[in-house]
C-alpha cells in the first residue's frame, strides 16, 4: 500500500483525496523549472497592494506559463477581511486573461495565439463587475470547492468517464461546478477537450473567491490537460494568490477609512458669502498613496469679508491627518476673532508648538478678502504660491515672502495687501497639482499660470477644473486641495458705515442714520423693525463701550446690520418676567430678524442681524 502511495521520482505527492494520473517522465530540468516558477510567482503577486493589480499579476503568472486562460471570481460584494464574512453568496468576475468575456460573463473559446507556445488569440481583459452575478447554491458544487482547502479535480470537458467504462465523479462535478458558474451555453463555448481546473481564493479568514483555469485540447496547443504536478504547482499559487487579495483587500478597507477620516474633516460646503463665489476640490491620492494631510476652509468674518485658507501637513499617514484636523480648528477659531493673517500664522506656529508636532510641520496660505473695499491681504508660511488672475485676464503667481512652515517656531510671517477689483480671481492650492514624479514644481506652477492666463474663467467651478487638467495622466501620488474665489465686490452705494460715539444719544441718533439709508434705497418696508432692533443692539454697545461703536447696514440679497464696540463680553439672551424692564432687546432681535448673530474678534465683538429684501 505504501509502495502506491510513493510518488515517483521527480513526480510531487498527490494532494488528499485525489487521483494521480499515469506517471510521466519528469526531469530535474523541469523541476528546476517550476521551483523557479513558484519563486517567481510568489514575488510577483505579492508586489502590490492594489487589487486590480494583484488580480492582473496572478493572471500574468500564470498565462501562459501554466495555463491557457485565467478566470478570477470574488466574492460579491467584496468582504470585510477584518472578520468571518460568513457563507458566499455570490460571486463575480474581477479580472480573466487569455478568455474573452461574452455580454452575461460566459467564456469563450479561441485559436492558438502567434508568436506563444502556449498561448492564445482569446486576448486579455479585465474587467471589474463583467455580466451578472453567479448565485452560490448550498450544496452545491461550487460551495463544495469554496468550502473545501483543497482545488477541484482536473476535468476534461466533454468526457465523464474513465478508460475502463466506471463513471468519473471528480469529472462530473468540476463539471457541475463550471455550469454553475457560467451556464449550460458559458459550458459549451469553453470546448470540448479543454482541461480546466478550480481551484478556491482563501484569504487570512475566510474564502474570497475562486481562481479557474483553463488548457485548451492538445491537438490545438501541443500541451495535455493539467496532471498532478499542475495541480500541486496551481494550488500552491492559488494560496500565494488568495493571500495577496486579503492584503489587497485589507489595504484597501484602511484606505477607505483614512480617506474617509480625512472628508469628515473637511468642511461639506463652503459658505456663500455676498460679494465672492467660492468653489473647492479634493481629490486624493491613488491608492497607492498613503492618506495626507491636505486642508481647505472659508470662514466669513464681519464686514462681509472672508478668510480663505490652504493648508497641507506634511507626511502621509493617518498621524498627518489626525494634525490636519486640529490645525483646522486651530485656524477656525483664530479666523472668527479677525486676526490679520500674519497674526493667524504665528498663533498656529505656536499651538503647533504646544502640540508637540515640531516632526509634523504644516505649510499654509491665509488670506482675507474684503468685498468692499476690493482687498486682499494673504499671508504665507512656507506654501506653494497663490495664483491671482486679474480682470484683463493676466494671471501672476504671487510670491509672497513665504516664511517658514508651521511647526518650526520662532518665524516671524508678514501678511501683503493686494487689490482685488471686482472681476479678479484667486486660486489656492496645494503642491499636489503642480509636482509630479517626473515634473518639477517650478514647471508645474509656470503650467497652471499659464492655463490660467489663457481659459480666463468666470466662475470658480470652471476655475478649479482649469486647474486639474495640468495633471498629467497616471496615478497621483499626492493629495490635492483647491480653493477657488471669483471676486465680484459690493458696491459702494449698497454700504452706509458710521462711528458713534458711546452716549446716551447715540441710539436715538443710530436709528434717524438707519431710517433715512433705507429711504435711500428704497426699502421703507423695513424701516420700523430695522429701527428698533439697531436700537436695541446700540443701546447695548453704549452701555459696555469705552471706544467708539461702529454701525455697518450693507445691501445686497438681504439687509445687514452690524454693530460693535470694543468689550469682549458677547450678548446673550436670557429668560425674562413680566416685571422685567431690561434684557429683553436680544428676545426682540431673535424675533424680528431672519438670522442673528455675535461674533468675538480681538478688538471687541460685532453683533449682527439679517433680513430678506422685500
Amino acid at each position: 500500500m505504501r509502495d502506491q502511495l510513493k510518488p515517483e521520482a521527480g513526480q510531487p505527492p498527490a494532494l488528499p483525496g485525489q487521483r494521480r494520473p499515469p506517471p510521466r517522465e519528469t526531469g530535474s530540468g523541469e523541476v528546476a523549472e517550476r521551483l523557479a516558477l513558484l519563486d517567481h510567482a510568489t514575488r510577483r503577486v505579492n508586489s502590490a497592494l492594489d487589487l486590480a493589480a494583484t488580480l492582473r499579476n496572478i493572471c500574468r503568472v500564470l498565462v501562459p506559463t501554466l495555463a491557457d486562460a485565467a478566470i478570477v471570481h470574488l466574492r460579491d460584494p467584496l468582504p470585510n477581511v477584518e472578520r468571518e464574512p460568513g457563507f458566499p453568496d455570490e460571486l463575480r468576475i474581477h479580472h480573466s486573461l487569455g478568455t474573452r468575456l461574452g455580454r452575461r460573463g460566459r467564456p469563450t473559446a479561441g485559436g492558438d495565439h502567434r508568436g506563444s507556445r502556449h498561448g492564445s488569440r482569446y486576448g486579455s481583459r479585465s474587467t471589474a463587475d463583467t455580466g451578472p452575478a453567479t448565485p452560490v447554491t448550498r450544496g452545491g458544487a461550487l460551495a463544495h470547492t469554496l468550502l473545501s482547502r483543497r482545488p477541484a479535480e482536473a476535468a476534461v470537458l466533454g468526457t465523464a468517464g474513465r478508460d475502463d467504462g466506471t463513471t468519473d465523479r471528480a469529472t462530473e462535478r468540476t463539471t457541475e461546478l463550471l455550469r454553475e458558474l457560467y451556464g449550460a451555453r458559458g459550458l459549451a463555448r469553453l470546448g470540448a477537450g479543454s482541461s480546466v481546473l478550480a481551484l478556491p481564493l482563501r484569504g487570512r479568514k475566510a474564502v474570497l473567491g475562486l481562481l479557474v483555469l483553463i488548457r485548451r485540447p492538445p491537438e490545438r496547443t501541443g500541451r495535455p490537460g493539467f496532471d498532478a504536478a499542475d495541480t500541486a504547482t496551481a494550488a500552491h499559487l492559488t494560496t500565494q494568490a488568495g493571500l495577496a487579495v486579503d492584503t489587497a483587500l485589507r489595504y484597501a478597507r484602511e484606505w477607505e477609512i483614512a480617506n474617509e477620516l480625512q472628508r469628515s474633516m473637511l468642511p461639506l460646503r463652503l459658505p456663500q458669502p455676498h460679494g465672492v463665489r467660492l468653489s473647492q476640490r479634493y481629490l486624493p491620492g491613488e491608492r497607492g498613496a498613503q492618506v495626507g494631510g491636505d486642508w481647505y476652509d472659508a470662514v466669513p468674518l464681519p464686514g462681509n469679508r472672508v478668510a480663505l485658507i490652504v493648508g497641507d501637513v506634511m507626511g502621509h499617514s493617518l498621524t498627518s491627518a489626525a494634525i490636519m484636523g486640529q490645525l483646522r480648528t486651530s485656524a477656525q477659531t483664530l479666523a472668527a476673532l479677525d486676526l490679520p493673517p500674519h497674526e493667524v500664522l504665528y498663533h498656529l506656529d505656536e499651538q503647533a508648538q504646544r502640540l508637540g508636532r515640531e516632526q509634523h510641520l504644516a505649510t499654509c496660505v491665509y488670506a482675507v478678502y474684503d468685498p468692499i473695499a476690493n482687498r486682499v491681504v494673504l499671508a504665507n508660511a512656507g506654501h506653494v504660491p497663490p495664483v491671482l488672475v486679474r480682470p484683463d485676464g493676466t494671471a501672476e503667481l504671487l510670491e509672497l515672502d513665504s516664511g517658514a512652515p508651521i511647526g518650526v517656531g520662532g518665524v516671524d510671517f508678514s501678511s501683503v495687501e493686494l487689490p482685488a477689483p471686482p472681476g479678479s480671481a484667486l486660486l489656492l492650492f496645494t503642491d499636489g497639482l503642480v509636482e509630479t514624479r517626473n515634473r518639477p514644481i517650478s514647471d508645474g506652477l509656470e503650467l497652471l499660470r499659464a492655463r490660467l492666463a489663457t481659459v480666463q474663467p468666470q466662475a470658480p467651478e470652471q476655475l478649479c477644473q482649469e486647474a486639474l487638467r495640468i495633471l498629467p495622466p497616471g496615478d497621483r501620488g499626492d493629495d490635492i486641495a483647491l480653493l477657488a474665489a471669483c471676486f465680484d465686490g459690493i458696491p459702494a452705494g449698497d454700504v452706509a458705515h458710521w462711528y458713534l460715539q458711546p452716549r446716551n444719544e447715540t441710539p436715538g441718533r443710530a436709528r434717524r442714520l438707519a431710517a433715512h439709508t433705507l429711504r435711500r434705497w428704497g426699502l421703507e418696508g423695513l424701516s420700523e423693525a430695522t429701527e428698533l432692533m439697531v436700537s436695541e443692539l446700540v443701546t447695548n454697545a453704549v452701555q459696555h463701550a469705552t471706544r467708539p461703536v461702529t454701525l455697518s447696514l450693507v445691501r445686497t440679497t438681504r439687509l445687514r446690520c452690524e454693530v460693535g464696540d470694543d468689550s469682549p463680553l458677547l450678548p446673550r439672551p436670557r429668560r425674562t418676567g413680566p416685571e422685567d424692564e431690561r434684557g429683553r432687546g436680544l428676545q426682540i432681535v431673535a424675533r424680528c430678524a431672519e438670522r442673528w448673530g455675535a461674533t468675538r474678534l480681538g478688538t471687541g465683538k460685532v453683533v449682527w442681524f439679517e433680513q430678506r429684501l422685500p
